[in-house]
């Protein structure tokens, strides 16, 4: 008699931690990854930012002259991270990718030049985020908003 409980009682506990673990994956309470109302992430990020980021993309995020023309190596300069750029056309999860991995890693491009590194040796994932958040703390609130619709647009497309 003791058998069957105990296998009834186990079976229920996996089916439990099971069906737990399905919500936790397939409903994320919060797709963004990106915090620029976070004072201290985004003090962080200045910090990083101008240590890592600042001598391509310029000190106040406006990019290098020309930024959509490849210069006469075949290479594009920095864009800007304001709002003249394209930055906020990407969600979080892609302009995380694109920092911690390079553009021709995370794109799987072939047979494309591109000066940007991969700071996945270089940052943490704490300072990829605080960066990018730095960054998004600059734009308007207009611009924020329709990143912000970006971002749950990609979450909802991401759902199974």
């Amino acid at each position: 008699m003791k058998k069957p409980i105990l296998i009834a009682t186990l079976t229920m506990a996996l089916m439990t931690l099971g069906l737990g673990g399905y919500y936790f994956v397939t409903q994320q309470a919060d797709p963004f990854l990106l915090k620029p109302s976070n004072k201290k992430i985004v003090s962080l990020g200045r910090t990083v930012y101008a240590d890592n980021c600042a001598s391509c993309h310029g000190e106040k995020l406006e990019g290098e002259p020309n930024w959509q023309t490849p210069n006469e190596e075949g290479y594009l300069p920095a864009p800007p991270h304001d709002e003249t750029g394209h930055t906020w056309h990407h969600p979080d999860d892609v302009l995380f990718g694109l920092t911690k991995f390079g553009l021709v890693k995370f794109a799987k491009l072939k047979n494309h030049k591109s000066n940007m590194p991969a700071y996945e040796d270089i940052l943490s994932d704490e300072e990829i985020v605080a960066v990018l958040s730095f960054i998004k703390s600059a734009w308007s609130e207009e611009i924020r908003g329709v990143h912000d619709q970006r971002n749950a647009l990609a979450a909802e497309r991401s759902k199974p």
